[in-house]
């Protein structure tokens, strides 16, 4: 009678030997290879006479929720800038140390969106402590951004940002804004949204030419280019 093919998680617990879920972890994080090809999937069937190898230099991470820091273009909805968030996009530079598995893309949700005409720091996480931070505490979390801006600032229009406007008829909490230089305003805010900035602008005589963020509480991008993403790794905090 032929021999049965095996479950490839059950095959690498009795070769390693460990725990099914840790075979199974040993084969999402990319060490195993049959026949000399990765293979992801734990349930990938192992015919007779295949060679399964383990990576000599196999160390499972602990498994833990990812968070994903994505430079996001201009022009991009979340949508869109979530599709980024793939292999050949990640930054070289990452300090995190943290390998890229596929289920680090399930569930992710978009934090502190930005609106499609700016750029800069988005924030995609499955960490649901990072998630409520970001939502739960929003209010109080500064981010910082920098407008590209063109036009004439109205008298005493600097200090009325920094005051706070009305809008609608209710007042805006104040903010930190400085000039960067002659075309350029630095933004640090609490309890306004970037889409709120492009107004701002206009109410002091200014027109937004472009948006990007910076910081988010704590993290900022660090050097991170332009269309691509670095993971939040264990420490950083927002």
């Amino acid at each position: 009678m032929p021999e049965e093919a095996l479950r490839l998680s059950k095959v690498v617990a009795a070769q390693v030997p460990c725990s099914r879920r840790e075979a199974e972890q040993y084969i999402a994080e990319g060490w195993v290879r049959v026949d000399g090809q990765r293979v992801e999937e734990p349930q990938f069937r192992v015919a007779p006479g295949q060679r399964v190898e383990i990576d000599s230099k196999a160390n499972l991470q602990p498994a833990e929720p990812a968070t994903f820091l994505l430079h996001k273009p201009a022009g991009m909805t979340t949508q869109q800038a979530r599709a980024l968030l793939a292999g050949d996009t990640r930054w070289t530079g990452d300090p995190s140390g943290i390998r890229r598995i596929k289920s680090h893309s399930v569930g992710l949700t978009a934090l502190l969106e930005l609106p499609p005409p700016a750029s800069g720091l988005a924030v995609f996480s499955q960490d649901g402590r990072i998630v409520r931070k970001l939502t739960e505490d929003a209010r109080v979390i500064e981010q910082e951004l920098v407008a590209e801006v063109t036009g004439t600032i109205a008298p005493n229009g600097l200090a009325r940002l920094c005051r706070g406007l009305v809008h609608e008829g209710q007042p805006m909490p104040p903010a930190r804004v400085s000039w960067q230089s002659e075309t350029r305003l630095r933004f640090a805010l609490k309890g306004i949204p970037p889409e709120a900035v492009p107004w701002m602008c206009g109410q002091v005589g200014l027109t937004l030419v472009a948006l990007k963020r910076l910081r988010i509480g704590r993290v900022g991008m660090a050097g991170l280019p332009v269309g691509q993403w670095r993971y939040l790794p264990v420490g950083e905090k927002f």
